[in-house]
């Protein structure tokens, strides 16, 4: 049932999905671009026609590839051939925020070439009116960590209502639908509880089970599948069905009011039937604007192998650019990140902190890091103070606004690497011991000490925060030396006989 699309519309989507998908509100954005925030507000409203360079702004604030860019050149294709009259985006269900979900349970079937999603959900209809209808968005990112190559292959091989093969029903009964915007790597509907043979209301104080299915080929798919809690939600549960032959390895994270992004808090649990290898995980009583990620590589795909040997091919800084981390070179990686502002931006911090926890499971599949790793949000592109550092062992340590206060007068010299230069390592001087100034997502200041192995993980994320890169920390006449020639690939450092 697809419609044409108005291009003020197909901006204002575009602008909203991007927002979302970084995790910015609409005062954080009009912050950064230096607008005033009723300006932005009108603009997505559809009461403002924005500026060439408030698009640019965005643009470039939301790291959306140019897709941004483009919507708006449509818009102002439009704008030289019309009138001055705008065209608004349908105002949202004024019910939705009286609906509560009781059950959700999502499902993801693969089959080796297409992933077919089908999302159930229980609502309660707590408002005192009926509710005839619900938004959906399908979504898709072939490429995580790097928008610009994900927009071009939307642009040349974009997401079709044909392919997608939309099917819903309401208690068993198919429904229709109608389109809010239609754009390469979204779609975003209403489903309408009705059908040519009658309209089926959820009346106050009832219950009913939503259903909706659609299809997505892997070339469009990519191995990653989020739930984002938007209504108050009892339970979720999730379940992944891929072919057992593909051998697949599934690992979840999850990020919520805390900012905090960790391992799910119970396991996701693994059986085998018929030939499918199947994933499952649930949770009660999810907090409202959790994010759960799920995400999964195969490990006997034919396909996975030949991609993972041209990446044995390419270089390390490759490997790494590859999948999402800017490199040396980037004006982002010499400037001061901008601070949060906390708790007025523990949204914005969460969703960045989300991004981080995402970048560092990519690192992880294409190098082994022996001694822990970190990521900064200049090196996934984004201008905040933000960075997380993972240990030996695989705990995450979250830092929002961290800054060095004392370091001890004990330093010892060792190589280190950086995922924005990864070809070569540089042996570099560090304290054994810094105390770090750092806020929890509710903006209490705290002081917390790091020794050893976790001082020098921690304080080259610090660096990058301020613009440092350790190639500056390094010793007068010390080059780096290539990664070739390096042996401590996968160990520890060494600390006087300790690991």
């Amino acid at each position: 049932m697809p419609t044409d699309q108005q291009p003020a519309e197909a901006f204002i989507a575009e602008l909203k999905r991007w927002r979302d998908v970084r995790g910015v509100s609409q005062s954080a954005l009009a912050k950064q671009v230096g607008y005033d925030p009723s300006y932005v507000s009108k603009v997505e409203s559809g009461q403002q026609r924005p500026s060439v360079a408030f698009a640019d702004a965005a643009d470039k604030v939301l790291r959306a590839g140019g897709a941004i860019r483009r919507a708006f050149t449509e818009l102002g294709n439009q704008q030289r051939h019309e009138s001055a009259a705008h065209h608004q985006a349908p105002a949202g269900d004024p019910h939705a925020a009286s609906l509560i979900v009781e059950h959700e349970d999502t499902s993801l079937h693969y089959d080796g070439h297409v992933y077919r999603a089908t999302q159930r959900r229980r609502l309660y209809n707590d408002s005192p009116d009926p509710v005839t209808r619900y938004l959906v968005r399908v979504s898709v990112d072939r490429y995580p960590g790097n928008p610009e190559r994900s927009n071009q292959h939307y642009r040349q091989n974009p997401l079709t209502w044909e392919e997608i093969n939309l099917s819903a029903s309401v208690s068993g009964e198919s429904i229709g639908w109608r389109v809010q915007h239609d754009r390469d790597a979204f779609k975003e509907l209403w489903l309408l509880f009705e059908n040519e043979h009658g309209r089926y209301p959820l009346y106050p104080g009832e219950s009913v089970w939503l259903e909706y299915s659609y299809t997505v080929g892997d070339d469009k798919w990519g191995s990653w599948f989020q739930r984002a809690v938007r209504l108050p939600t009892q339970r979720l549960s999730v379940r992944l069905d891929f072919p057992a032959e593909l051998d697949p390895a599934v690992w979840g994270t999850e990020t919520t009011m805390t900012a905090a992004a960790l391992p799910f808090r119970t396991a996701i649990r693994q059986t085998e039937e018929s030939g499918r290898r199947i994933f499952a995980w649930s949770t009660e009583d999810p907090p409202l604007h959790a994010r759960y990620r799920l995400e999964w590589k195969f490990r006997n795909d034919p396909r996975t192998k030949e991609t993972q040997q041209a990446m044995t091919a390419a270089t390390a800084s490759e490997r790494m650019r590859d999948i999402g981390m800017v490199q040396e070179g980037d004006p982002i990686l010499t400037k001061t990140a901008r601070p949060f502002t906390l708790p007025d931006e523990a949204e914005d911090a969460r969703r960045v902190v989300a991004e981080l926890v995402s970048a560092a499971e990519r690192a992880a599949t294409v190098h082994v890091f022996g001694k822990g790793m970190g990521v900064a949000a200049p090196q996934i592109g984004i201008d905040r103070a933000a960075a997380i550092v993972r240990t030996p062992e695989g705990e995450t340590l979250t830092l929002l606004n961290p800054r060095i206060v004392e370091e001890s007068p004990e330093v010892d010299e060792q190589y280190e690497g950086c995922l924005s230069f990864f070809d070569v390592r540089g042996k570099v001087p560090r304290p054994l011991a810094i105390s770090v100034e750092h806020q929890d997502i509710d903006g209490q200041q705290r002081i917390t000490i790091f020794e050893q192995g976790m001082a020098r993980l921690v304080a080259h994320e610090v660096d990058h925060l301020h613009g440092v890169l350790y190639r500056s920390r390094m010793r007068e006449g010390i080059d780096p030396i290539p990664v070739s020639e390096y042996r401590g690939t996968g160990s520890s450092w060494q600390y006087g006989g300790a690991q």
